[in-house]
């Protein structure tokens, strides 16, 4: 039985590829529907193909992993401080943008949390071996 960390029932780094997938998805469906074809719309994938790319390198370098997800969780946390932006400019945003910028906080949040409690698990697993 491996004592690897799961969120969700997945591992971070797998879950780093969801959530990159699902930010991708989300900018691109914004730039669909927007109608002015704006390319901010975009954003949301932006940060989502860093963390796609970076769960995708954690799965194959196992030696670098801790690097990759350091690096996938400044991509979240910039995520969650862009997403908020939308305080400054909640009365004139319009319903996809709130949109958009929600999906940049929650996912971005999850995935910090995520990121956290497995940094977390793995201190406590070395500590336990005495490491």
């Amino acid at each position: 039985m491996s004592n690897e960390f799961k969120f969700l029932s997945m591992t971070v780094t797998n879950f780093a590829m969801v959530c990159g997938g699902i930010l991708i998805l989300s900018g691109i469906a914004s730039y669909l529907i927007s109608d002015t074809g704006s390319f901010t719309a975009l954003i949301p994938s932006f940060f989502g193909i860093p963390l796609l790319i970076l769960g995708f390198l954690s799965n194959k370098n196992k030696a670098n992993k801790h690097h990759y997800m350091h690096a996938a969780m400044v991509f979240a946390l910039v995520s969650v401080l862009g997403g908020m932006r939308i305080f400054s400019i909640w009365s004139d945003a319009s319903n996809l943008t709130l949109l958009s910028h929600g999906i940049l906080i929650i996912v971005g949040t999850i995935f910090m949390v995520a990121g956290i409690l497995s940094f977390r698990h793995t201190r406590k697993s070395r500590e336990a071996l005495g490491e």
